[in-house]
């Protein structure tokens, strides 16, 4: 995407939730996950590359031993609309005996966290947690529930806080929705 027309998506979009209210939820993630996981000495897997603003922003807060490693795959690429699943990086061998707990930037129709839990589930971690910036309301059930979340917003293509819209906007310190109509 140009400069130009990333700048123009901004323009027109709507602000669903401001940079202050995003560290707010932050800091409530981590409390709910220290709370829950301190003790577990956990394996945190990032969701690349949409988690990587919500991981950088909720470790800090997470005052307990824990390691960290990443997964990576795609159902989007630059795309607005999701297809099939595409891995590209699975730490298989940090996994077995472990609780894993996945932090995500949003959980949308589900079907890429269910299949990241099913694969850790797979390579042996004895717990699985997951933990999203955003839940998205889409109105059906959905494959898998977070056990943390941060904010809950409407079905719409939301963009800032790591979320990209066609690559562009992850940088954004607030959360934002693509123009309606």
């Amino acid at each position: 995407m140009q400069a130009d027309d990333a700048k123009q998506i901004l323009r027109t979009a709507e602000q669903l939730c401001t940079a202050d209210a995003v560290t707010q939820a932050v800091q409530s993630v981590a409390a709910a996950i220290t709370i829950a996981l301190a003790p577990a000495n956990p394996l945190v897997l990032a969701v690349m590359s949409g988690a990587v603003v919500f991981t950088g922003q909720l470790l800090p807060l997470l005052n307990f031993p824990l390691d960290l490693d990443y997964v990576h795959l795609t159902r989007y690429g630059d795309a607005t609309v999701g297809g099939g699943i595409e891995w590209k990086m699975f730490p298989e061998a940090k996994i077995a005996g472990r609780v894993v707990l996945v932090v995500d930037d949003i959980l949308d129709e589900g079907h890429t966290l269910a299949e990241i839990k099913r694969r850790v589930l797979q390579a042996g971690a004895s717990r699985f947690y997951a933990a999203v910036f955003v839940d998205k309301d889409i109105g059906v059930d959905k494959p898998i529930a977070a056990d943390f979340v941060g904010i809950t917003l409407p079905n719409r293509y939301v963009f800032g806080f790591g979320m990209d819209v066609q690559g562009a906007w992850r940088n954004l310190p607030a959360v934002y929705a693509l123009k309606q109509g």
